[in-house]
């Protein structure tokens, strides 16, 4: 079975009880919306399309977001939906609306954070514990003169100091610019550059897989290029002996240690930027993507507080990076909804196999995020053991990162849900500050699916003219309205941002990912617009064919892509990692060749199986399909730094001049 077919069975039915206790069912009531269920959700969403204004107001009534001087407009498109500007005329921070607001209030003795370090240290704050952490820490940026509008890039491994530097800097008033904890040098000195960062915090080191990595010497190394960022903080995490800069580098605890426990939040522009994040592009330098501070709290309110059901009770563990969307989004949501975020720094199956079961059982984890390839690579792993850990906590799952193949998705239900608790799939991406498609817990579910668009977002399937693509059809998944999670242009390129999102369909924000509705309307995400293969005239998602390749359990990875064809015009060929014991043989690559021809036809019969030790992928597990096929074609791969293992792209294009030495098809 692929993963999108309108044969997919419904396969979860949620109960009245959890309709009824759902945030989403609470808030239609709050916004005066009289259906329930299903058609209520589809009467919000209906109004949020017609008045963006209305919903975005009821969001921020509903989740209590603060502000010091209050707006006068909400929404300004005066300058086209591409330059909306939000919360015109008001002031705030987000800190005010994930610290402050819960000061004297239950929430305060709370656990805000719950930690564990790879060496078994543990950590737990409350919130007034975390508060104070980041007021000394903001006292101290304060006292080296950074104020706001200042760029502080932030290059940590997922430890708590972590969290309370995104929150010290944006509390300050500061543009936080976070950095994956596994760049070297080259790939910092191009952001900061990019940015002109004013400060540095990083940390002495982290333990990876039980070995030291030193992070305070990577960061001395950029900055001998950068004269601009005058002022590096060094947390002390593994009381490592680090060089030192005397007239550069602060030890954070000396910096911080004897600042007051109590810091002013500095209140700026509400639409003014908090974060800066670059993603890579296919060309070029990677971009810088700008969240605000009012429009980054309105949409994680959305996307979490209800779309993903994230209630104050509950505890989110999203075993990611600092460098990427989802950490911030861990620290912000959880703040936000005032539930519990569950951190822990090194590998998921280190020191032990099954730690992240463990993680879920020992923290009481309720609400679980996921990447598909994390699943597969358990799947590999033969479960890591996951029968022996209760993990009876969880009443969710998170899922986002790339598309779900239908073996994975059902082991994740069986193996993780019970069976009997939702796999809430959600799509975004970095220049969205969250999510597209998403399902929800007051929706039926079926595998691999999405319930829809998030609301507020105005999700449509378009055909290659524009024109909208309803049930039994695919095309490409646009936004027909602003949105106030959506970047603020790029960083200092402003033609790049409207050529690359607003430039396609005029009037429509492009994301560059292919979807299906089937005839049910349940959504699938088919794959990136560029991944996407046309074999005999046919476009065919990478997802179909890969699936049916993992089918033969030959293979624990593989990516489908397309190569030219003098006949076709395009092939499909498999770049594929062999299950554990699996042969690289003839024998082994007619059984998944066959596979293929026999689930889609002959025209998608694979021209052969490139067999290797690994596949490019992202900090996130996402595989990199068009570095795969850049790689095999012998074409530039443009910026490599998002990607953990970015020696696998050499591998590949060793293993293609092997079987191919003038080229493919030569």
């Amino acid at each position: 079975m692929n993963n999108y077919s309108d044969s997919n069975p419904v396969v979860w039915q949620p109960d009245e009880a959890t309709i009824a206790d759902s945030s989403l069912s609470k808030f239609m009531g709050f916004a005066g919306i009289t259906a329930t269920g299903v058609a209520g959700y589809d009467a919000v969403n209906r109004k949020s399309e017609e008045d963006p204004r209305w919903f975005w107001q009821q969001i921020i009534n509903y989740f209590d977001l603060r502000f010091d001087t209050p707006y006068s407009t909400l929404l300004d498109t005066s300058e086209g939906i591409p330059w909306a500007k939000w919360c015109v005329g008001g002031t705030s921070n987000i800190v005010l609306n994930c610290l402050d607001k819960y000061r004297n209030t239950d929430t305060w003795s709370k656990p805000a954070l719950c930690w564990e370090g790879e060496s078994g240290e543990r950590i737990e704050w409350t919130y007034g514990e975390l508060d104070k952490q980041v007021c000394q820490l903001a006292g101290g940026l304060k006292s080296l003169g950074l104020k706001p509008g200042d760029v502080i890039a932030l290059y940590m491994p997922m430890i708590p100091a972590a969290s309370v530097a995104l929150l010290a800097a944006a509390k300050i008033g500061a543009i936080i610019q976070p950095l994956f904890s596994g760049f070297g040098a080259e790939s910092i000195v191009t952001r900061l550059d990019d940015s002109g960062a004013k400060a540095v915090i990083t940390v002495d080191g982290t333990l990876r897989r039980g070995k030291t990595v030193s992070l305070k010497p990577v960061i001395d190394d950029a900055l001998g290029s950068l004269p601009k960022v005058e002022h590096v903080i060094v947390a002390e995490h593994l009381g490592l002996d680090v060089p030192m800069a005397l007239s550069r580098d602060h030890y954070w605890q000396g910096l911080c240690g004897s600042k007051p426990e109590v810091c002013e939040t500095t209140m700026v522009p509400a639409d003014s930027p908090c974060m800066l994040i670059h993603t890579s592009g296919t060309t070029g330098k990677p971009k810088g993507t700008i969240y605000t501070h009012c429009g980054f709290s309105m949409k994680l309110a959305c996307d979490f507080g209800l779309m993903a059901d994230y209630k104050s009770s509950d505890r989110l563990m999203w075993m990611s990076d600092f460098g990427w969307l989802v950490g911030p989004v861990l620290v912000f949501s959880s703040l936000i909804v005032g539930g519990t975020m569950v951190m822990a720094e090194g590998a998921i199956d280190y020191p032990d196999a099954g730690r992240f079961w463990r993680l879920v059982e020992e923290n009481k984890v309720s609400i679980l995020g996921i990447a598909p390839t994390i699943i597969r690579s358990f799947i590999y792993a033969g479960g890591a053991g996951v029968e022996n850990y209760d993990l009876s906590s969880l009443r969710l799952s998170v899922s986002t990162g790339e598309p779900w193949t239908m073996d994975a998705w059902m082991w994740m239900f069986k193996h993780v849900m019970n069976s009997a608790k939702p796999i809430n799939n959600m799509s975004g991406g970095t220049e969205i500050g969250g999510t597209i498609l998403s399902g929800t817990v007051i929706h039926p579910l079926k595998p691999c699916s999405f319930s829809g668009s998030t609301l507020g977002m105005g999700a449509k399937a378009v055909d290659d003219e524009g024109n909208p693509v309803g049930p039994g059809g695919e095309g490409e998944l646009v936004l027909s309205q602003p949105s106030p999670g959506l970047t603020r242009s790029l960083w200092q390129d402003r033609d790049r941002y409207y050529k690359s999102y607003w430039g396609k369909f005029p009037g429509l924000w492009w994301q560059s990912d292919r979807v299906a509705i089937d005839n049910d309307g349940y959504w699938y995400i088919l794959g990136r617009s560029d991944d996407v293969l046309k074999i005999a005239g046919k476009r065919t998602s990478p997802t179909e064919i890969e699936t049916l390749a993992l089918a033969t359990n030959h293979l624990s990875e593989v990516a489908a892509i397309g190569v030219p064809d003098k006949v076709k015009g395009e092939a499909v060929l498999l770049v594929a990692k062999l299950a554990q014991g699996e042969a690289g043989n003839e024998a082994t690559k007619a059984d998944i060749s066959n596979a293929v021809v026999k689930g889609l036809g002959t025209p998608f019969k694979p021209r052969d199986v490139v067999f290797v030790s690994d596949l490019p992928k992202t900090r996130s597990m996402k595989i990199m399909r068009r570095l795969v096929r850049s790689a095999c074609l012998g074409q530039p791969t443009g910026d490599l730094s998002a990607l953990v293992n970015p020696e696998s792209i050499d591998a590949i294009r060793e293993a293609v001049a092997a079987l191919w030495p003038d080229g493919i098809g030569n």
